[in-house]
């Protein structure tokens, strides 16, 4: 299996940008480290990369079939995950409310990982988000289509967890900084919702390789 340079950068760059954006699970993160501390951050994120597992492996053993069998169902999950990002920025730019910095109360780091990891699994938005940004990065020419669809599932996994954790790592610090600057944080949500309308629409114009 050969991963091109190019293509994995620009992968890299696209998982960053969905760890970043603003959503349940990063600011479940931020809450604990918040009112935890960096211990419990640390937890939360890698809970979260484990439940992102779950979507990679079902994407991984589910979408392959697709990808190689029907062109119809291909474009559908397109479809879908285009649509599901683009009604998630307008609620974000209708809204305006999805950067929150609640502290949490505080809890066992069992009960912390469970919370975090049934919150990543169960969620529709990171499946979609693999469903759709994956398979674009994913060639048959550069052999096992199930191989590749691991690996990149993993690093994102991976990114995943290390993101949210940083993030509940300094949430302390950001979270004072914000509160001084309310303009700052409305610009946040706008900016989050923006992107996931942006993104959509780049989902939606995807070509089949």
């Amino acid at each position: 299996m050969m991963f091109p340079l190019e293509t994995w950068v620009a992968y890299t760059l696209a998982c960053l940008l969905l760890v970043l954006a603003p959503g349940p699970d990063n600011l479940l993160a931020i809450g604990r480290g918040l009112s935890q501390g960096r211990a419990a951050a640390c937890v939360s994120g890698a809970a979260s990369g484990a439940g992102i597992l779950l979507h990679v492996a079902a994407a991984t053993f589910g979408l392959t079939l697709l990808l190689q069998t029907s062109a119809l169902a291909f474009w559908l999950v397109k479809i879908l995950g285009a649509g599901y990002l683009i009604w998630l920025g307008f609620k974000v730019l209708r809204s305006r409310h999805l950067v929150r910095f609640d502290a949490a109360a505080k809890q066992p780091l069992r009960t912390v990982a469970a919370t975090a990891f049934l919150s990543a699994a169960l969620n529709p938005k990171p499946g979609l988000f693999v469903l759709a940004f994956i398979p674009q990065f994913v060639s048959p020419e550069r052999g096992s289509v199930a191989g590749q669809m691991l690996v990149y599932g993993l690093w994102f996994a991976l990114l995943t967890a290390v993101g949210f954790a940083l993030m509940g790592t300094f949430a302390s610090g950001l979270s004072d900084w914000l509160r001084a600057r309310p303009k700052v944080v409305v610009g946040l949500n706008v900016g989050a919702g923006v992107a996931f309308v942006g993104t959509g629409l780049s989902v939606a114009m995807l070509k089949q390789r």
